[in-house]
């Protein structure tokens, strides 16, 4: 199968369709009004604990610019929030080249859309396993799936979308749309995805050498283990 390599892109991006999915919630109540004041028209998808923020931090405005990602791709979140994100008309918005046309018509095909903005954290193993006495099973249940699958997704289509990581770049983003009116500028984009993957490399780091450093018989009594 030959790669996908691509030629033309944009330098600027206009932002209509932004995926919203954190743990850290630090920045939202400055960041959403933000973004709808810039963007008025746009479509903001989001899950679980994330939606309910959002919801009421949009009030009246939440009918207009805010979608459930279960209602998008029409599956319902599994039980404890375990799957919500992992679905192909996501990851077909996000990984979508713009002069692609086979994309396009997947776009098409799928009722997809593009999504051009990703903002992603993740949850908070490092704090978890940080905490004296915690247990494999608090730990385990702290790695994120689902986030650093759509931040690695939106970072590796940096040609197209912006993939922000940290709440402290919130209003470097803001400051970013109001001067392109509405869009972010390739520059811009590949910064972000310098700090995304740097973000997900040291989530895994952190997760392989909190483990690394566990024996299997320390998990006794933590699990009723079936033969």
């Amino acid at each position: 199968m030959a790669l996908n390599l691509v030629r033309d892109i944009d330098n600027r991006v206009t932002v209509r369709n932004v995926l919203v999915s954190v743990s850290d919630k630090t920045g939202l109540e400055t960041l959403v009004p933000g973004l709808v004041g810039v963007l008025p028209d746009v479509r903001i998808y989001s899950t679980g604990g994330t939606y309910a923020a959002l919801e009421k931090l949009l009030g009246e405005k939440a009918k207009r610019n805010l979608v459930s990602v279960s209602d998008y791709t029409g599956q319902p979140e599994m039980q404890g929030g375990l799957v919500k994100t992992l679905d192909f008309k996501i990851y077909l918005g996000l990984l979508s080249e713009t002069y692609n046309e086979a994309h396009q018509q997947d776009l098409k095909r799928t009722h997809a859309v593009a999504i051009d903005l990703v903002i992603v954290n993740l949850y908070p193993f490092q704090k978890t396993v940080a905490r004296a006495g915690v247990s494999p099973e608090e730990a385990r249940t702290n790695i994120d799936i689902g986030g650093p699958c759509m931040i690695r997704a939106s970072a590796k289509n940096y040609l197209r979308v912006g993939s922000v990581t940290d709440p402290a770049d919130y209003p470097a983003l803001l400051n970013e749309l109001r001067v392109g009116r509405g869009s972010i500028g390739l520059d811009f984009r590949f910064r972000l995805m310098q700090k995304a993957f740097r973000h997900t490399a040291e989530y895994d780091t952190a997760i392989a050498g909190h483990f690394a450093g566990i024996e299997p018989k320390t998990m006794a009594g933590t699990y009723v283990v079936h033969a």
